[in-house]
């Protein structure tokens, strides 16, 4: 039995919670929020479920096979270093933290240690990405563009640069990190940010609503990611737009869709790519066989380096290189 302990009550601890729940071999052993009462409220629907308000106590006092991690940006650092620490094997959810600071401090102690990790970049286990790399591999990519276009979560943390990192850290890392993984690494970046219509909405906004990015990446591709925040609930656009001498690849949150001269075909997902995700994991903590883990904290940072470097070159006006 692989005992599991979830830190975090938000919505993402439910997605996993739920999907854990019904895994064959897997208990939900332990909650830990921000008081153990919000522990309590949430470890409710899943049984026989210890909570708790401290992190430590937790670690204490239940001997756990693994932890999900699902804390906003800010509250990342202590909970990863901890971990490492009692050499537990955690998922973590995106983004690895605000800036690079945290996640260089966990690096550092991960190259010391041989533990099991991986990170919520969920879309890397779509049937869609899958095709769409094989589709990749037989044909010239000259660039790709990609949009993230949508309204402001509620939560005030959201809209705060300095707990949430703005919308491409937080966000808009998604697409980053699947550009990064159908096309390769990324050399530099160029960034342009503004704040358009939401600091006048709403109180205590730093984040930028609107932002582009010029990605060139290391085999010469080139790409484009925009994004905005500032859209009305209920608009929205999310998806990536690959270019090639073969024709256009679309990917959207509903499946690929892809033109080749004029003729248009489609792939739709099938399996959920959080329980694809969630397998794996579990997969790798009960065998010790990380091969199905397509994301893990070391590759993830990679990802990160990418999104802080725009967040740099936006504040500077200047491009940014990527050290290799």
């Amino acid at each position: 039995m692989v005992k599991v302990g979830i830190i975090g009550t938000g919505w993402f601890s439910g997605v996993h919670a739920k999907i854990l729940s019904n895994m064959q071999g897997v208990k939900i052993k332990a909650i830990c929020g921000t008081s153990k009462e919000k522990a309590e409220k949430f470890a409710s629907s899943y049984g026989d479920v210890n909570s708790y308000g401290n992190i430590a106590e937790m670690l204490d006092s239940d001997k756990l096979d693994a932890v999900y991690v699902c804390v906003p940006p800010f509250a990342h650092g202590e909970i990863e270093l901890e971990l490492l620490t009692r050499e537990i094997p955690f998922l973590v959810e995106k983004p690895l933290s605000v800036d690079l600071e945290v996640p260089t401090k966990v690096i550092t102690k991960l190259n010391e240690k041989s533990i099991i990790t991986s990170v919520g970049y969920h879309f890397r286990y779509k049937d869609s990405v899958s095709y769409l790399k094989n589709e990749l591999k037989n044909c010239t990519l000259g660039m790709a563009t990609g949009e993230w276009m949508g309204s402001m979560p509620t939560v005030p943390w959201w809209r705060n640069q300095q707990t949430s990192g703005g919308q491409f850290i937080e966000q808009t890392t998604h697409l980053v990190d699947l550009l990064r993984y159908t096309i390769g690494e990324v050399e530099e970046v160029y960034a342009s940010y503004a704040s358009r219509s939401l600091s006048t909405q709403y109180e205590g906004v730093t984040v930028a609503d609107v932002g582009t990015v010029a990605i060139k990446f290391s085999n010469g591709v080139i790409a484009n990611l925009s994004n905005t925040c500032l859209l009305p609930e209920g608009d929205s656009m999310v998806g990536l737009d690959y270019y090639t001498n073969k024709g256009i690849l679309r990917l959207g949150f509903n499946g690929l869709e892809i033109s080749k001269k004029g003729e248009t075909s489609s792939v739709k997902e099938v399996v959920n790519p959080y329980e694809k995700e969630n397998e794996a994991f579990i997969h790798a903590v009960r065998t010790g066989d990380p091969s199905l883990i397509l994301s893990d904290y070391r590759d993830s940072y990679k990802t990160q380096e990418v999104a802080v470097a725009a967040q740099v070159s936006a504040e500077k006006g200047l491009p940014v290189k990527l050290t290799k």
